[in-house]
């Protein structure tokens, strides 16, 4: 024990932990970019989908009623929806919401512009 109680400077020093370097940690390593051939290569395997027909949907809003109240409802008679002015709309495709998006004119038409995709867990 005495000894313990004596080292010397040199001693503690080989006794210390090392210190840990301030270098940053490693970078991830990333995917490189796919070059013009693997685009081409992936266009020409997708081509056969291209045209196959989707329906695209935008739903503003929902509202339930009863079926007594849908036949009162006449020109001019405002439905009340479940969202609010400014709040992301769903999109559906073949009926599957796949993104949420904001209504947005075009030349005097009504479009949408998506703001989030929603990721499938389908596999």
């Amino acid at each position: 024990m005495a000894d313990e109680d004596n080292l010397d400077l040199s001693e503690l020093e080989e006794q210390a932990p090392p210190e840990e370097s301030a270098e940053a940690p490693p970078e991830p390593e990333i995917d490189p970019i796919p070059d013009d051939a693997s685009d081409a290569r992936i266009a020409t395997e997708l081509q056969a989908v291209y045209d196959i027909p989707v329906q695209v949907s935008a739903v503003l809003g929902k509202s339930t009623m009863q079926v007594n109240q849908l036949l009162k409802l006449g020109r001019g008679a405002v439905v009340e929806l479940d969202r609010k002015v400014g709040e992301a709309i769903d999109i559906y495709v073949n009926n599957r919401l796949v993104a949420r998006g904001e209504v947005v004119i075009v030349d005097e038409r009504l479009g949408v512009t998506m703001t989030e995709i929603i990721k499938s867990d389908r596999n």
